[in-house]
C-alpha cells in the first residue's frame, strides 16, 4: 500500500493519485506540534518536512519528486506525455514551475506573513521572495492565453502542480487571482479526481483530531 505522509503540499500527490486511480492511505503529520514527537514519520523523512511517501521499500521526499516516481513507476498515464510527445517540454516545465517557481516562493511570503514577528513581516527576504513568485507567474499567464491547459488541450500533472500553488497562494498568501487564474483553476478543479482528494484529506484530518494526533 502506498501511504503519503503529509498535506500541504502532499495534496498534489493525494490528487495524483486519485487521478490515477491507485490505492492508497494519507497518513497526518500535525507540524504545529512538532515532528519531533512523531518519531514515525522522522524515521521515513528525518528532515522532518512534508510530504514524504513510501511505497514498498521506496521512500521519496519532495512533492514533485514523488509525483515524477508515480507516474514512471504506474504509468504510462496521460497525466504525463511522453518524451517524444510534442506536449512533453511544456509539460516538464510547468509540472516543476509549480513548485520551484511559485510555492516555493510563495512559502517565504506565507511564513513571514503568519509566523515573523511584527516588525519582521515586511522583510527583505518575503518582498524578493514575491518578486520571484510574479515574475514566474507571467510565464503562467502566458501560457493561459494560449491554451486551455498548461501542455496543450489535455489536462496533465503539471496542471495539479500549477492549480496547487495558485491555490495555495490565494489561500494562504492573501494573493487575488486574475480572471484567467481564477477560471483556470475552476476548469481544473473540477474534477472527480480533485474532489475525491478534497474528500479524503478532509476526513483524514476530522480522524486525525478525533484521535487527539
Amino acid at each position: 500500500m502506498i501511504t503519503v505522509y503529509g498535506e500541504g503540499r502532499g495534496f498534489r500527490v493525494v490528487w495524483l493519485l486519485e487521478e490515477m486511480g491507485l490505492p492508497y492511505r494519507l497518513r497526518p503529520v500535525d507540524m504545529l506540534a512538532g515532528v519531533e514527537n512523531d518519531p514515525e514519520f522522522l524515521a521515513i523523512n528525518p528532515g522532518g518536512f512534508i510530504p514524504a511517501l513510501q511505497d514498498g521499500d521506496a521512500i521519496l521526499v519532495e512533492s514533485i519528486a514523488i509525483m515524477e516516481y508515480l507516474l514512471a513507476r504506474y504509468g504510462p498515464t496521460p497525466l504525463a506525455p511522453d518524451p517524444h510527445n510534442p506536449a512533453f517540454p511544456l509539460y516538464q516545465q510547468f509540472l516543476h514551475l509549480g513548485e520551484a517557481g511559485l510555492a516555493a516562493s510563495m512559502f517565504f511570503v506565507v511564513v513571514s506573513k503568519m509566523l515573523a514577528p511584527e516588525e519582521e513581516k515586511d522583510n527583505w527576504g518575503a518582498r524578493k521572495a514575491m518578486q520571484t513568485f510574479e515574475s514566474r507567474r507571467t510565464i503562467v499567464a502566458r501560457r493561459l492565453a494560449e491554451a486551455r491547459y498548461m501542455a496543450g488541450d489535455a489536462f496533465t500533472a503539471a496542471d495539479i502542480s500549477i492549480t496547487y500553488a495558485l491555490q495555495f497562494a490565494r489561500r494562504a498568501g492573501g494573493v487575488p487571482l486574475t480572471e484567467a487564474e481564477q477560471a483556470y483553476v475552476a476548469h481544473t478543479t473540477d474534477r472527480d479526481g480533485y474532489r475525491r482528494a478534497m474528500d479524503t484529506c478532509e476526513a483524514t484530518r476530522e480522524w486525525a483530531a478525533a484521535l487527539g494526533e
